[in-house]
């Protein structure tokens, strides 16, 4: 299994590569724009939280994690619903950022009972 650094890099990719499958016009720029903004801030911004300068900090770079992860699940759902052709991807990567937001939330919660 990928450390979590290398699974939210490939998490990232992976939608970029679903995108790029993703035909280029008004209809879907936008949430192909937003899913891959936010897929690759999940990423961007776990490598940011091991670098942490506090406890507090850790968590606060993680809460960002858990959020973005959440969006790019939000974005993979409408473009599930617009263009159903990629929907096998779609739902892959949809159970990817769902595991990985349960991964975060629980590295959340163990730093919080940590800190106390």
């Amino acid at each position: 299994m990928y450390d979590l650094k290398e699974r939210t890099k490939k998490f990232a990719l992976d939608c970029w590569h679903l995108c790029s499958k993703i035909p280029n016009n008004r209809e879907y720029n936008a949430y192909v724009r937003q899913l891959i903004r936010c897929s690759s801030s999940v990423g961007a911004n776990y490598r940011a939280s091991q670098r942490a300068k506090s406890t507090a900090d850790f968590i606060h770079k993680l809460k960002i994690v858990e959020e973005e992860a959440d969006e790019s699940m939000y974005f993979l759902e409408l473009l599930e619903d617009v263009y159903p052709s990629e929907n096998i991807e779609i739902e892959k990567l949809h159970k990817e950022a769902n595991e990985i937001v349960a991964i975060i939330v629980a590295s959340i919660n163990k730093a919080r009972s940590r800190s106390k």
